[in-house]
């Protein structure tokens, strides 16, 4: 990855019961993202997600018992990229209507490339 790229980090719960349904609006977020200027787009479902005593992704997301913890990012080759593509993408009328799962809940940010070892 280029140190000047940007990324797009994202912390979301899931319903467990909508894993096909996520992987598949996934799936075409992410041709939609590309298609508006993202390198990349990685969507990674929980496996090994401790419940943490401070703080943990679970507490971060106030996870229910019968959700799970999807951990993404968007790469993108500048911030002007980013919010230029992120425009496009909520202006697109190919974008989702309706995501499966509570976006109240998700964490999200963007964030300057520091170490690409």
């Amino acid at each position: 990855m280029d140190m000047s790229n940007y990324v797009e980090g994202f912390v979301v719960a899931v319903p467990t019961a909508n894993r096909e349904t996520y992987r598949q609006v996934a799936a075409d977020a992410a041709r939609l993202f590309r298609k508006h200027g993202a390198l990349s787009l990685v969507e990674c479902w929980g496996d090994d997600v401790p419940e943490g005593k401070l703080t943990s992704f679970p507490m971060a997301v106030k996870l229910k018992p019968d959700e799970t913890v999807v951990f993404s990012w968007i790469v993108w080759p500048s911030k002007a990229a980013r919010d230029q593509g992120n425009a496009a993408v909520m202006a697109d009328p190919d974008a989702p209507k309706q995501m499966p799962f509570d976006g109240q809940r998700m964490i999200f940010g963007g964030f300057t490339v520091l170490v690409d070892a």
